[in-house]
């Protein structure tokens, strides 16, 4: 019973933990600089923005097909 609820509370403090993990609070108003992101294409290769620094982009976000929405 002990061990159960050690491993309980492991659990939960463990997603507690995660939940914080990661979160910012960036606010961007009109005409502020990109803040710099990097994002995985389809083909698991990495994009930095900085990379293409003075070129127009696009950036097109495109959910997963099984998603609502």
């Amino acid at each position: 019973m002990k061990f159960v609820f050690i491993l309980t509370i492991s659990v939960i403090a463990l997603f507690s933990l995660s939940s914080l993990v990661g979160k910012t609070n960036i606010e961007l108003k009109v005409g502020d600089q990109a803040p710099s992101f990097e994002l995985k294409d389809q083909d698991k290769k990495f994009h930095k923005l900085s990379d293409y620094l003075g070129q127009k982009i696009v950036l097109y976000y495109f959910p997963k097909a099984d998603t609502p929405g």
